[in-house]
């Protein structure tokens, strides 16, 4: 029994069955083949404690729809998968499990705890990789890699060892992000920066051995205690006196230096600025040029140390209010203004970062990020849109060293060694058994972990086997093209891209092609403290995957931000079900008849070149827009091509013929239809894999055709540029003007499409009747005609004739074929004659005193656009009373 297409489309009838077709068949897997090239695309590995979220679903639907055009197109496709330990993420989570327990991280200790992270991994780390599956991803998951993997993992001990010989990773004090709950330093990618309401607190600094004082405003005047200095800049003459003396330092009764420096702004503020180089990265600069001490007045967890006098033990926040208390007390505090600023919040516990001078592990940054420059420079790595090249350049022009290690147990341990007995430090992938400079076997490792984005750094090579030469590698590396969002380009695409230069000697792909984000329907940004995110799955489980990532790619643009409408995922089903029932249609007919894979092209009407024509340039135009990652574009242009005019222009047209036990030209326009649909599935195929590859094999298979035994490893269609049916396009459009004509000249009377009418083409041009003479037959279907004459004037046709004018000819319809006029002279009477009632009432009201002096405003706005509309609707109905009586 052959088999046929269900009744209706039912996404959760299809997905599951045919993505383990697919997995059954191998069809994701990549092979080293030399005789094809390669495409690869490594994902940016989710956290495995993500959850799907409409970010990623938007980043791996763009990844698929590439890599199954590239498979389609011939290449041998990888696209490698994965996930990253996110250190800071996964203790977070883990930290919070063990408390529901009751239990302290630091009461398992660091091995115990380490199990308890393992186990979170193979009962979680899964989850987000089965949901990418459910997406309809295509990725080779025998592949599938962890940044935590014994070859990952290798890799990463590999280049710190490496780096450090070099000279390139060194240890050392400088300001970094700190976050009190979590205490760790943590990057620039985990500080969210918000606009909070603060203040200024304007604070005098008196000048040592004379009278009077210098202002300074700070946002945080817990601060001051690490205060080491006040500056000033070089050039502002109001205090070019106070340079080299000293300040007192409020509360804490000590002198400071004025010094002169360019940071200073002299138009902001008072023209004077604290300096306090353990809680400032510019500030930090600044104490470096003139040789300040650094003063750190905090603990880990955000206290005031011993360095803050009586304020010692007490809260950051708590020492501030007591602070100001006694400034104000002092005499010292001169006003407080109310003042936005941008804070730095860790995006995990969303606390406020502390900027503070430690000792940590540092990537030096100043030469190993030259290749990444010019390559970006040069094009060998290029950005679409290029646009994005701006805030590459911003982010390598003003580079500082990397700060890598971690204050967390889970992740990758630095490979840094101390000897207790004479404080070597010995830096190897192995632990050593004992000091090399003075033999003593008491060794510590180092408690840190690296930095996550140290591993991710890697990731298009570590994954393909580095540091071994595998044949992978060879082979698949470089990478064509990495898919990312724009907010992580400086914590992510960068490292990737001088640590593939500095590894491997050569770039890690050739183009990076930014996406923007997912907005609610109103533009804000989607997050857990609105309630206004939508989950992907939710989305897959009510309308299917095609629906979902048609739904995303729909009017996006490169590096753009788009909003999620429920609207548009709903367009993007009935879409499908558009397909679907086009397909089903197709085929019923296609049972009747025995079609061939070719036909004799003297078969072919005008029609069926007018939508071979279409195809073709739509195979042109669709692959040279996804070529250049113009998505949206591409399927906007296919998406249109097929809803208007394959399923309600060209299936309309064939529709006679198709009913016709004599018409010639039947199998003709069953071939057509068969060829064409194959290309719409095909080109439809890497954003709708699903509907598109139960259709596909279902016209395979009841065709008998299994040359091509999924849509998704068929061949992509070519154009061709010997086909020249441009002629018989021009014709077909005409017909649709005419048609187009026809159905706004009845829309305007009221017709309805059982009424059949007389339809009389008149044009003096030979080769315009010749159009309609041979297009006469779907026109008549197409234009509700129950005849149609083709002249050359305008003989015979009666005076009441209703015309529309189309490019070198006019279409005429007896009026009489369209209107019953007894019928409708009845009609409109007694539509005169309700108008009349309904005038009269909202007349009467709006002429009454009492009603306009006491009815609210909306009520009389209400009535007088009633009065408005049925005033417009009687002259309508008057005039056509008057047409009908004439």
């Amino acid at each position: 029994m052959k088999k046929e297409l269900a009744k209706t489309y039912d996404p959760k009838d299809i997905e599951e069955r045919l993505y383990q077709k697919w997995m059954d068949k191998n069809y994701f897997h990549a092979k080293v083949d030399k005789s094809k090239k390669p495409f690869t695309i490594v994902i940016p590995p989710p956290n495995i404690t993500g959850q799907l979220h409409m970010g990623h679903a938007l980043d791996n639907t763009m990844q698929d729809i590439i890599i199954r055009l590239k498979r389609m197109q011939g290449y041998n496709t990888l696209w490698q998968p994965g996930t990253d330990h996110a250190s800071i993420a996964t203790e977070v989570k883990i930290i919070e499990q063990l408390r529901k327990e009751g239990i302290e991280k630091e009461d398992l200790g660091r091995e115990g705890f380490l199990d308890r992270a393992w186990q979170w991994k193979e009962e979680y780390g899964g989850r987000i990789i089965s949901q990418l599956k459910k997406l309809g991803s295509s990725c080779d998951w025998e592949r599938e890699r962890f940044t935590m993997d014994e070859g990952c993992s290798d890799a990463v001990l590999e280049v710190f060892v490496k780096l450090y010989e070099e000279g390139y990773i060194y240890k050392g004090s400088k300001i970094i992000n700190w976050c009190p709950v979590c205490q760790t330093t943590i990057s620039d990618a985990e500080v969210e920066h918000e606009e909070k309401a603060g203040h200024f607190w304007h604070i005098k600094y008196p000048i040592a051995g004379e009278d009077g004082f210098v202002e300074v405003a700070t946002t945080r005047p817990e601060t001051m205690l690490g205060d080491t200095a006040v500056a000033v800049h070089p050039e502002d003459e109001r205090y070019q006196h106070l340079i080299g003396k000293k300040v007192i330092l409020p509360l804490l009764n000590k002198e400071i230096p004025v010094i002169a420096d360019t940071y200073v702004d002299k138009e902001f503020g008072t023209g004077v600025v604290k300096i306090t180089p353990a809680h400032d990265p510019n500030d930090f600069e600044v104490g470096k040029r003139h040789n300040l001490p650094e003063i750190n007045v905090m603990n880990n967890d955000a206290t005031i140390n011993e360095n803050g006098g009586k304020y010692a033990g007490m809260d950051r926040y708590e020492a501030r209010k007591q602070m100001v208390r006694d400034l104000e007390e002092l005499g010292l505090l001169v006003k407080v203004k109310d003042h936005v600023h941008n804070v730095g919040m860790h995006d995990r516990c969303n606390t406020t970062v502390e900027p503070l001078v430690k000792q940590q592990w540092f990537v030096k940054m100043d030469e190993l990020i030259k290749p990444a420059v010019e390559a970006v420079k040069s094009g060998e790595i290029q950005f679409v849109p290029e646009r994005f090249d701006k805030i590459y350049f911003n982010w390598t022009d003003n580079i500082r060293d990397w700060c890598i290690s971690r204050q967390l147990w889970w992740g990758h341990r630095i490979p840094a060694y101390y000897c207790d007995g004479c404080g070597e430090i010995i830096i190897a992938k192995e632990e050593p058994s004992r000091c090399t400079k003075c033999g003593h076997t008491t060794l510590r490792q180092d408690e840190d972990t690296l930095d996550t984005w140290f591993s991710s750094a890697l990731w298009p090579f570590s994954t393909l086997g580095w540091p071994d030469k595998t044949e992978d590698l060879d082979y698949f590396y470089p990478t064509d093209v990495l898919v990312t969002g724009y907010d992580i380009i400086f914590f992510w695409v960068i490292r990737m891209v001088f640590s593939g230069y500095k590894q491997m000697g050569e770039k890690p792909f050739s183009k990076v092609l930014i996406h923007g984000l997912i907005r609610d329907s109103q533009g804000r940004k989607m997050s857990k403290s609105l309630g206004n995110g939508i989950d992907p799955l939710e989305i897959i489980d009510k309308y299917g995957a095609d629906a979902l990532r048609l739904s995303l790619v729909t009017g996006n643009a490169p590096g753009n931000d788009m909003r999620f409408y429920w609207e548009r995922v709903e367009a993007s089903r009935n879409f499908a079900n558009k397909v679907w029932n086009a397909s089903r249609f197709i085929m019923m007919n296609l049972e009747k008849a025995d079609i061939g894979e070719t036909i004799d092209e003297k078969l072919l009407t005008v029609a069926d070149k007018w939508i071979l024509s279409k195809a073709n340039t739509l195979v042109k135009e669709a692959t040279e827009n996804l070529e250049t990652f113009e998505l949206g574009i591409a399927v906007q242009k296919i998406y249109d091509f097929i809803w208007e005019e394959f399923c309600d222009w060209y299936i309309e047209m064939v529709k006679p013929r198709l009913y016709s036990e004599t018409d010639e030209t039947k199998a003709a326009a069953l071939w057509t239809l068969k060829h064409v649909l194959t290309i719409s599935l095909k080109l439809l195929h890497p954003y709708m894999p699903f509907v598109t590859e139960e259709i596909f094999c279902t016209l395979q298979e009841m065709s008998g055709q299994n040359n091509e035994e999924s849509i998704m490893i068929s061949q992509w269609p070519v154009y061709n540029s010997n086909r020249e049916y441009d002629k018989e396009s021009e014709a077909v459009e005409l017909i649709k003007e005419a048609v187009k004509g026809i159905r706004n000249v009845r829309t305007e009377m009221n017709v309805p499409p059982s009424r059949k009418a007389t339809v009389i083409v008149v044009s003096d041009n030979d080769k315009i009747r010749d159009i309609f003479t041979e297009s006469k037959v779907f026109f008549a279907t197409l234009g509700y005609a129950n005849e149609v004459l083709i002249q050359k004037d305008k003989a015979g046709i009666p005076e009441d004739a209703v015309s529309t004018v189309i490019p070198g000819a006019v279409i005429y319809i007896p009026f009489a074929d369209l209107v019953d006029i007894e019928k409708e002279i009845e009609r409109l009477t007694k539509e005169k004659q309700r108008l009349e009632g309904e005038l009269k009432r909202v007349n009467g009201m709006l002429s009454n005193p009492n009603f306009v002096n006491k009815a609210p405003e909306s009520k009389l706005a209400e009535e007088r656009a009633k009065q408005e509309k049925y005033t417009d609707m009687m002259r309508q109905v008057t005039e056509r009373l008057e047409q009908l009586s004439n």
